[in-house]
């Protein structure tokens, strides 16, 4: 198959690349369900969209409650497509396929769990459940994370000898 000018094989993609766009998927639409949520017995839980967001129920999805987090997500959240197109167009990279998005799946599970479990949003943090969406993109981190392991472990390495820079 072709687009354009470009030669495009969709059969080098492999289980690992579909896995990784499944949880990258699943990690941009999970940024907008609601992630969290006030909990109705306490009338002083307050659940404040911080970014400008307006929430509505006491409950409020991820994008509505972190300003530079969600673009930091939603950036994440196209990482494994970039790989597959990296690796549709057979180009050649210098580290293994699947390294990089290994590295930005990472990233995102640490910014997803640090802003659910360290630093929950709203007062008092103990009354502000998670709801949904929030475990949607642990899953979709996790399995960004999967995939790109998989694929990761299919590329070879290209070692250099003893003593060379």
């Amino acid at each position: 198959m072709t687009i354009g000018s470009w030669p495009v094989k969709l059969g080098n993609l492999s289980r690992g690349e579909w896995i990784a766009m499944l949880g990258g998927l699943l990690l941009g639409i999970s940024v907008f369900v609601k992630c969290y949520e006030a909990r109705p017995e306490n009338p002083n839980a307050t659940l404040d969209a911080g970014a400008g967001g307006v929430c509505g129920d006491h409950t409020c999805s991820y994008f509505q409650v972190h300003g530079i987090a969600r673009w930091l997500i939603l950036a994440a959240a196209i990482a494994p497509f970039i790989l597959a197109w990296i690796i549709v167009r057979e180009h050649q990279l210098s580290w293994p396929r699947g390294q990089m998005t290994s590295v930005v799946a990472i990233a995102a599970l640490g910014i997803v769990f640090y802003m659910g479990i360290v630093d929950r949003p709203g007062e008092p943090s103990g009354d502000i459940e998670l709801e949904i969406g929030w475990y949607g993109m642990m899953l979709g981190a996790l399995l960004m994370l999967a995939g790109s392991v998989m694929r990761q472990q299919e590329s070879e390495i290209k070692r250099k000898p003893p003593g060379t820079l």
